[in-house]
């Protein structure tokens, strides 16, 4: 799920942080540039982990700051295919379930990812999985926020350059595809053992 990715940047260190110490300085600016960002291939950008070498400084004329080249390992997220996660459901429609992972909100698991056999309820707006026993059918609603272990198909990363028309989900750098359809996937509350 996290990763420790190894990377090398031109870090440019403007005049009013030279009072800072080089190091402290560079940690400070690789979090504000990577932090929070999708990294492609690598996956969602956490936090510095180290630096391992920090190189020499130069500068350009007429540039009253400095440019270093560091090498840096970076903790990314980035789960693996078949990976089983945790997430809380974040809203359904038509098309799927979207789930969220506290930090990360761009899990989808479309329709045909969803237990079988299920239907879209238009006035609770949530997905209903028509479990079968023993000749009855239960309704189990799929409702917001409540907890959901779905296992990864893949992960897609996507160039979001701004483009006039196109949906929210489209304009996602990174998301990740997800199923529910085997047993033991699904919410946890239709799993949860009885206490004896």
């Amino acid at each position: 799920m996290f990763q420790l990715i190894e990377l090398r940047n031109n870090v440019g260190i403007i005049p009013s942080v030279f009072k800072l110490e080089q190091g402290r300085a560079i940690k400070e600016i690789l979090n504000t540039k990577l932090a929070n960002k999708v990294l492609y291939p690598h996956g969602l950008c956490i936090a510095l982990h180290d630096i391992l070498h920090i190189g020499d400084s130069f500068s350009f004329p007429g540039d009253a700051g400095s440019y270093t080249s560091v090498l840096f390992r970076y903790i990314v997220f980035r789960p693996f295919e078949e990976e089983v996660l945790l997430g809380r459901v974040r809203r359904s429609s038509p098309e799927g379930l979207w789930v969220t992972l506290g930090f990360f909100e761009d899990v989808f698991i479309p329709e045909v990812y969803l237990q079988a056999p299920h239907k879209f309820d238009t006035e609770e707006n949530c997905w209903v999985w028509e479990y079968e026993d023993g000749g009855e059918t239960h309704n189990l609603y799929m409702d917001e926020r409540e907890e959901v272990r779905f296992r990864v198909v893949k992960v897609e990363f996507r160039d979001v350059a701004k483009k006039k028309g196109e949906a929210e989900e489209e304009q996602l750098p990174m998301k990740i595809i997800g199923t529910i359809s085997e047993p033991g996937l699904g919410l946890l509350s239709w799993w949860k053992e009885d206490n004896i």
